[in-house]
């Protein structure tokens, strides 16, 4: 299983914590040092089986800088991931070809 975790995020913080707990093991990926490509971000996409603003946080002030709404392009807003990783909605966890965002912490459970 793949972990995209943010250090400098609490709820980040409390899934990767609460897999440790559950002996899950993990290969934890600091996505903002290391971002997904835009064909990753097209993997998680269909493993997560949501629609692609679900993805994203559109709270964050860069959402906005960037000109993208909630009725962005999906191409637009997958690119915009790739190029500013910070816009990536976190925690993930990826088992194969199924994915779950861990908010709330316990929704990452649904993939052990």
């Amino acid at each position: 299983m793949e972990y995209w975790h943010n250090p400098r995020c609490s709820k980040s913080r409390q899934g990767l914590a609460l897999l440790e707990e559950k002996g899950v093991a993990l290969t934890v990926r600091r996505y903002l040092e290391d971002p997904p490509t835009v064909a990753e971000l097209q993997a998680l996409h269909l493993a997560l089986d949501l629609p692609v603003i679900d993805m994203l946080r559109p709270k964050e002030a860069l959402f906005r800088e960037l000109g993208l709404t909630k009725d962005s392009d999906e191409d637009r807003l997958i690119t915009a991931m790739a190029e500013h990783p910070k816009l990536i909605e976190r925690p993930v966890l990826i088992a194969g070809n199924r994915a779950v965002i861990g908010r709330p912490t316990e929704a990452l459970l649904t993939l052990l």
